[in-house]
């Protein structure tokens, strides 16, 4: 936005003013990344003075774990989405990883949860985003028990330990880019054996079967 909004008063105006520094800070997150997205920035690109923005968000990770929140929510639909009524645990994992790296937002953010992120909220922030944690992980789970044939507790302890890998194996992505290079064979196998789809979807299923072994 080219030019600064007036101030929002009644409640309405709040919740719409709120809704719109916060899509301007997915464009600013899609076009920077985490490190250089600054609240300066946000502030132009809202078309807000930035004070404004501290009325909605105390600190920048604050804004992180709202957008956190949202792609946990939006993530989480679209892969019940694309889940059967029945799925091999190797399709069940495959489809999970897909859809999470599919969302800009999701993997990057989950990632810098718990380092990062939550260490600068409040703590009115930080219980809401736990509590809607919960209630995603255990709609999640629910889904997951008739499809994977697990019991409720299996299948709840499956989606954490889901979300715990999933931050792990990304992380083995980060090396320099080779794309478009000669890579001997030898070498591109070695490279595809450490990719994060490799590493999630092979850890993942044996999780599932170790679980599925237990009790509960």
């Amino acid at each position: 936005m080219n030019r600064t909004l007036k101030r929002a008063r009644t409640q309405d105006q709040k919740f719409f003013r709120r809704q719109q520094i916060l899509e301007a800070a997915e464009q600013h997150f899609d076009e920077v990344g985490y490190e250089a997205f600054s609240m300066a920035n946000l502030a132009k690109l809202a078309g807000v003075v930035k004070g404004t923005l501290y009325l909605y968000f105390k600190t920048r990770e604050e804004v992180f774990l709202t957008l956190y929140n949202q792609s946990l929510s939006r993530w989480s639909e679209t892969f019940l989405g694309s889940c059967k009524d029945k799925m091999s645990d190797r399709d069940y994992v495959s489809t999970l990883y897909t859809t999470a790296m599919a969302d800009a937002h999701f993997v990057p953010l989950l990632a810098r949860l718990e380092h990062v992120i939550e260490h600068n909220v409040s703590i009115e922030s930080l219980i809401e985003s736990k509590r809607h944690f919960i209630s995603r992980v255990e709609h999640l789970a629910g889904a997951a028990a008739p499809i994977l044939s697990l019991t409720p507790s299996q299948s709840l302890e499956m989606v954490k330990t889901m979300g715990v890998l999933l931050v792990g194996a990304t992380r083995t992505d980060q090396g320099p880019s080779l794309q478009g290079e000669d890579i001997p064979e030898d070498v591109q196998a070695l490279m595809d054996s450490f990719s994060s789809e490799h590493l999630f979807i092979k850890n993942a299923c044996r999780i599932i079967q170790g679980i599925r072994t237990t009790t509960g």
